[in-house]
């Protein structure tokens, strides 16, 4: 294997790459968890999988306290809610024997670097079908350096992760013409979301466009169509109404007309007024157009130039156009994944002469070499080798999208280096955040495994391997009895939403509704406050307060501007 690696200089890169990206990622996400900033998906997906390993698959307080019977009814969580009402995701199954092994959110933050940087590899293997070994390494380095990777990846786990491995995987299978892997990785798509069915049914437009496959792609564009009808109109209902009440809603109400709606009602809302869908997909104008430029940018704006990347990448991308809401445009956030591995797939096929306008051109005027069964072996155009100049700058653009992502502090993963607000100034150094987390674990240890907590956002990933926790200021869930009880203990850090609260509304929101809550609690005697270190104060159910705790108590309120 050395020997193999020294006679080819482009796969040392793509393993130095790899590598490289594998060391980067998982020392600033292991340091953003063990610091207390990874948030509250963190801790939903580590109850569903703590769950999982105790046989309740899929279900998680947290999650029921996100879900429309309590947002909008004002109902208690509930501790056996399933989250296949609100996403459906059977895929995280196959990594419940390593969380079982491994039980910790940490795991999970292990997997999903480990997940990304297995794409990536993948993505070479995929491009030399095509290239020569260095566009094929310039393309995997691309991928590892792209905006849309990189922030989503310096993130809490999310089920989207899955998706790049799993694409270029079946992308690969197709080159290769494994069928039968072709159909596993499909079905695993399917499998990771509801909605991923999207990108699969992208892949199966491109098979059928460009006469490649087109029975194969037709069943592709079928079968993703129909199972994602079936699931969100016929067997997610059947968990909860959230897909219908809440998540269609919050994301495509636009094109509904009352308060809640199928997928089959927002896609005929969508058809029936086509001048809204219009205006929903270039709106807003330049946040579009910044997007797509960002998307783009790691590859030297090659997709934007490339017909395969359109289609590939197409719905996706205007499943996210035509969405609505501060994150479907949000380039750091996990939903931008699903865009990579069309991109990144044509522009593969640019560089390999297959995905030119002018081929495109030709191909559908019905030309000779148009009609032949794949595109790839018509050889329309040679491979494209890439100059000098070019090449200088590509290495420009890739050093801008890392430079973007760092410079964007994503998810807070580089709050240590880079000010999460400049004016007012909201800066916690290092050794600052250390030392809040040394005083904060004594605390969190002080709470038995099997006992009902409530607490705030940040310390939700590490008290969230248990049957019973939900976020405070809220007190109330219904356990497996049926009844609705108080939580055991309450553990909230205050600390940390004061140094956010003078620039951040949801920090100042958390001190207004927490400190009150808190006085009323205690001074009712229904809580005894037990312990309080470094603006993180922990609180039990029916005992008497701490005097030294109710006293450090009473001295940090009054440091605290509720202004």
């Amino acid at each position: 294997m050395l020997l193999k690696l020294h006679k080819q200089p482009a796969l040392r890169m793509v393993m130095g790459a790899a590598i490289a990206f594998f060391l980067f990622a998982l020392f600033f996400t292991l340091h953003r968890h063990f610091t207390f900033y990874s948030s509250y998906d963190q801790g939903i997906f580590n109850q569903v999988f703590w769950n999982g390993i105790h046989g309740r698959f899929f279900q998680s307080s947290l999650s029921s306290q996100l879900s429309t019977n309590v947002v909008h009814n004002g109902e208690v969580p509930e501790v056996f809610y399933h989250r296949l009402g609100q996403h459906f995701t059977p895929a995280l199954l196959l990594w419940l024997p390593l969380y079982a092994l491994f039980p910790s959110p940490a795991t999970l933050t292990v997997l999903q670097v480990t997940l990304v940087t297995a794409a990536g590899l993948v993505l070479y293997v995929l491009a030399r079908q095509h290239l020569e070994p260095g566009i094929s390494a310039l393309i995997t380095i691309s991928f590892y350096g792209a905006n849309a990777v990189l922030g989503p990846t310096l993130a809490n786990f999310h089920d989207i992760c899955q998706i790049p491995l799993f694409t270029f995987g079946l992308l690969l299978a197709m080159e290769k013409r494994w069928w039968w892997l072709f159909w596993v990785l499909a079905v695993l798509i399917l499998a990771v979301r509801e909605d991923s069915g999207v990108s699969l049914f992208s892949i199966g437009f491109y098979m059928i466009l460009s006469k490649r496959y087109p029975k194969a792609g037709l069943a592709v564009c079928t079968l993703s169509f129909a199972y994602m009808i079936v699931l969100t109109n016929l067997i997610m209902p059947l968990f909860s109404e959230d897909i219908s009440q809440r998540f269609m809603m919050e994301r495509f109400g636009q094109y509904a007309d009352g308060e809640e709606a199928s997928t089959l009602e927002i896609i005929w809302g969508m058809v029936s007024n086509p001048w809204r869908l219009i205006v929903e997909l270039f709106s807003p104008f330049f946040g579009t157009i910044k997007y797509l430029l960002g998307q783009w940018l790691p590859l030297a704006f090659v997709p934007a130039i490339s017909p395969a990347s359109w289609m590939v990448a197409g719905f996706p991308l205007l499943k996210l156009l035509l969405g609505k809401g501060q994150s479907v445009l949000a380039i750091n956030i996990r939903y931008a994944m699903t865009i990579v591995p069309g991109l990144f797939y044509g522009a593969i096929l640019w560089w390999a002469g297959q995905s030119d306008f002018r081929i495109w051109i030709r191909h559908f005027k019905g030309g000779r070499k148009a009609q032949t069964s794949d595109i790839g072996e018509a050889e329309v155009q040679p491979p494209k080798s890439v100059s000098p100049s070019f090449r200088r700058f590509w290495v420009i653009c890739l050093c801008l999208s890392v430079f973007f992502t760092f410079t964007s502090n994503p998810n807070r993963t580089f709050y240590f280096l880079i000010p999460d607000s400049i004016q007012p100034l909201v800066y916690v150094p290092v050794t600052r955040q250390w030392e809040h987390v040394s005083q904060v674990r004594p605390l969190l240890a002080q709470i038995p495994p099997d006992a009902s907590v409530a607490t705030t956002t940040y310390l939700v990933p590490h008290l969230s391997g248990r049957r019973e926790i939900i976020r405070f200021p809220s007190l109330q869930l219904r356990n497996d009895a049926g009844e609705v009880v108080n939580v055991d203990y309450i553990i909230a850090d205050l600390w940390q939403a004061q140094q956010y609260q003078a620039a951040f509304n949801e920090e100042r929101g958390l001190l207004q509704q927490s400190v009150p809550a808190i006085d009323r609690l205690s001074g009712s005697g229904e809580y005894g406050i037990i312990g309080f270190k470094d603006g993180v104060i922990l609180m039990q159910k029916g005992v008497a307060s701490n005097e030294q705790a109710i006293a450090a108590w009473q001295a940090f309120r009054q440091q605290i501007s509720l202004t």
